[in-house]
């Protein structure tokens, strides 16, 4: 299978599910700033709470799969970038994505509580 093939898959995959995400994320702000909470209010919620934890993970996850894609189709377009150099970029800026987002919701669920 073409390597171009498979990353507008993966593009295109994990579009869908960060429009699952981003609707949910924004439909619960939305109802817990009408509810008339906090931000340490909600912050204290998420502690502890797996479920939330394995969502802001997935979340974080598919941004991470998802920006490396669309950034190394625009250093080839805008840069002339091509070849290994801007996959490994692209790669290593995903890596960079993944692990500052997971470690944040880490922070949110496991860490020092509100």
């Amino acid at each position: 299978m073409n390597r171009t093939f498979d990353a507008w898959w993966l593009q295109r995959l994990s579009a869908m599910v960060l429009t699952l995400c981003v609707a949910i994320h924004l439909a619960t702000m939305i109802w817990v700033v009408h509810g008339g909470l906090r931000a340490v209010d909600v912050i204290a919620r998420l502690h502890g709470n797996v479920a939330w934890g394995l969502f802001y993970a997935i979340f974080v996850i598919a941004a991470a799969l998802h920006v490396p894609v669309g950034l190394r189709r625009i250093a080839d377009e805008w840069l002339n970038w091509r070849g290994v150099w801007a996959a490994r970029a692209s790669v290593l800026i995903g890596v960079g994505l993944a692990l500052a987002g997971l470690r944040a919701v880490y922070g949110l669920i496991v860490g020092v509580p509100a």
